[in-house]
């Protein structure tokens, strides 16, 4: 992945940031040859609903862990926020959070405020069958995203990535939350989690560190465009204490 940085809850078939949460994604920017016309909001979600159509839930059909497969797009709900597959039209609801560039200046990503950039995030996460949109209760507005990739049942490990949140919810007790409801989930399917995240994005490791999370190795990876970067892995492994399944 291209990114980085507990109450009891309920889940449903299911605090954020002055810490920046941003486990990072794969997203690549694109410069088209020449200008194109900049298509409406209406032509984006119509793009994006096509092609999350055509995309299937990539890991859904693994082999399942004790008889059940990892549902990677559960809704969850929490005090303060709710989770839920990420959909075609919540394109721009999220664009208008992802557009702070002040989000992205610790990530790799630098640029993924901008609008070509993000859209290309926003297609691969839709064709990840893993990605989730949060929501703030009190308001029930769109507040950032996350994702669940590359189950792995032989392993029994899953990724936690490609998180944001809004400015207005940085400050810990949401993204723990966050953190509470989807590590609650996983640990229903498998045995640790693990969070990837840039060399230099000091802040999400020190988040990623206070919600119990421990760093185990440095891994490369090849990004889409052929570059090879690298990352710092954090785990967490679940509670002794948590029955399994």
């Amino acid at each position: 992945t291209h990114s980085s940085n507990f109450g009891a809850m309920r889940h449903i078939r299911g605090e954020a940031p002055k810490l920046a949460i941003l486990t990072e994604g794969t997203a690549t920017s694109t410069q088209a040859a020449k200008p194109q016309k900049k298509k409406s909001a209406l032509e984006v979600r119509s793009i994006f609903r096509h092609r999350s159509s055509m995309s299937d839930q990539k890991f859904s059909n693994q082999e399942p862990i004790r008889g059940e497969t990892f549902e990677l797009q559960p809704r969850l709900v929490g005090d303060l926020l709710e989770v839920r597959p990420l959909r075609p039209e919540d394109w721009e609801s999220l664009f208008a959070v992802a557009s702070d560039p002040l989000i992205w200046e610790q990530h790799p990503a630098l640029d993924r405020y901008q609008e070509a950039v993000f859209k290309e995030f926003f297609r691969e996460a839709l064709e990840s069958g893993g990605a989730l949109v949060v929501i703030d209760r009190k308001t029930q507005k769109v507040i950032g995203s996350s994702r669940y990739f590359g189950f792995e049942p032989t392993k029994r490990e899953i990724e936690i990535g490609w998180t944001f949140l809004a400015r207005s919810h940085w400050g810990g007790k949401y993204n723990r939350e966050l953190k509470r409801l989807m590590l609650d989930h996983a640990f229903r399917f498998v045995e640790s989690v693990v969070f990837l995240i840039g060399p230099a994005n000091v802040r999400s490791q020190r988040a990623i560190e206070k919600i119990g999370g421990v760093l185990i190795e440095r891994r490369e990876k090849t990004s889409p465009d052929g570059t090879t970067v690298e990352r710092v892995v954090y785990q967490i492994k679940k509670p002794t204490n948590t029955a399994s399944t």
